[in-house]
């Protein structure tokens, strides 16, 4: 099972954040926060350089674009899709993760059940 999975709506998008930095960075991480209703958050940053990834983190390369998964944040991504979806009222990345067990109201936070990620 590969860690995250990038659509190509996802990774177009990224690309064009990357290409509007200066200078642009070579990867974007993914990590995982304590935050919102539901407990944990997905949270982007830039990486100027893959070397600045943790130690053991993984990095996915599709459609043109690296991410670099946290490796504190592996065991609540594994299997994961990253979408970005955009329509009249809201525009952003969503994540469709095979490990959460809730996800609040506005789905900006998720949960997994407690055993799931240990």
């Amino acid at each position: 099972m590969d860690i995250l999975t990038l659509t190509e709506s996802a990774a177009q998008r990224l690309h064009g954040i990357i290409a509007g930095q200066t200078p642009p960075p070579e990867a974007v991480m993914v990590s995982v926060t304590t935050k919102g209703c539901s407990g944990m958050k997905y949270d982007l940053q830039f990486l100027p350089r893959l070397a600045d990834a943790p130690p053991y983190a993984d990095r996915v390369t599709q459609h043109g674009v690296t991410v670099v998964v946290d490796p504190k944040a592996a065991l609540y991504i594994v299997g994961s899709t990253m979408d970005y979806k955009q329509d009249a009222l809201h525009a952003g990345f969503d994540f469709i993760n095979p490990n959460e067990t809730a996800r609040c109201g506005c789905g900006e936070s998720f949960s997994v059940a407690p055993g799931d990620a240990s």
